[in-house]
């Protein structure tokens, strides 16, 4: 009997763990299994091998039947290939390349365990000669998260979130700096009934007094798409210490004592100079006087 083996993924003890060892460890486990896994994402092309071959002439003696746990995507019999409706116009198969199967514009609903059976004819009746499962994940990617300012819940307080979506399988999404991971929010995760694709949000508060370089972390299956968000605190300025206040206050008081002693010297020689116009304006009006010839009054009677 065939079955699939659950496998859980160990936690992260770090949220930089690279996909590839994700990816490594994945691979490994259904090699063990027996089982392959085929990756891809929606809208892609998927080739499901069947790992056997045949002879063409060997096709009208043969039965082969492709499905998708206990629904069938595809049979061949008596040379002849049927497509299951959900699958029409987007699968085909290749004899050709080990008996595989071709699904195109793949949907989320794709997702699934695929087997092959092959029956071939001993006595007049069919037995299976050959079987095997591909483990096919489908997936969309989720594009890069954005963070967003919520604004100031408090006064040192901020509060921001990070959302992404339009992917799947379902995402987990966390917090972290330095490396540890941090307590959010108001976190969600919704599902669209007719997409099936995923949006995620949460929310984080932090102190604004000092510097922070936050990591928001999407995971989703054994993929992760993430964030960088940083804080610098404002720096605000010093006030002068006794020093600087006592420099402050004498150069006001040197300016003020420039400045009197400015307007005093300014006035006094505006005073002198004036006072010497007067006096060049007195000598004048003296040696004007004393240059008129005098009137002889005895003359002035004569003529009379």
């Amino acid at each position: 009997m065939d079955y699939t083996a659950k496998w859980r993924t160990p936690p992260l003890k770090h949220p930089y763990l690279k996909v590839s060892q994700l990816l490594v460890l994945a691979s490994l486990f259904y090699f063990c299994s027996g089982i392959i896994q085929v990756n891809k994402t929606v809208k892609e092309v998927a080739v499901l091998s069947c790992d056997y071959n045949i002879s063409t002439t060997e096709l009208m003696k043969v039965r082969i039947y492709w499905q998708k746990d206990d629904e069938v995507v595809l049979a061949v019999t008596s040379g002849q290939t049927k497509v299951w409706s959900k699958y029409e116009n987007r699968t085909f198969a290749d004899f050709t390349n080990n008996l595989s199967i071709v699904i195109m514009a793949l949907r989320l609903s794709d997702n699934g365990k695929y087997t092959c059976i092959v029956q071939k004819t001993e006595k007049r009746s069919y037995k299976v000669k050959h079987m095997t499962s591909v483990m096919l994940l489908v997936r969309a990617d989720f594009p890069v998260p954005s963070i967003t300012d919520l604004g100031n819940p408090s006064h040192d307080i901020k509060r921001i979130m990070c959302s992404t979506s339009g992917g799947f399988p379902k995402p987990h999404l966390s917090w972290w700096e330095n490396e540890e991971e941090l307590n959010a929010a108001n976190t969600t995760v919704s599902q669209d009934p007719d997409t099936e694709l995923y949006t995620i949000s949460s929310e984080l508060d932090f102190n604004i007094t000092s510097n922070h370089s936050f990591v928001c972390l999407v995971k989703y299956g054994d993929l992760t798409v993430s964030q960088i968000f940083n804080w610098q605190k404002s720096v605000e300025p010093h006030p002068p210490n006794n020093q600087q206040q006592l420099w402050v206050i004498l150069i006001l008081v040197v300016s003020g004592v420039i400045a009197v002693i400015t307007a005093i010297t300014g006035g006094c020689l505006a005073h002198r100079s004036a006072a010497r116009w007067r006096q060049r304006n007195r000598n004048k009006e003296d040696m004007d006087l004393e240059k008129m010839s005098p009137i002889n009054i005895g003359s002035a009677q004569a003529s009379v």
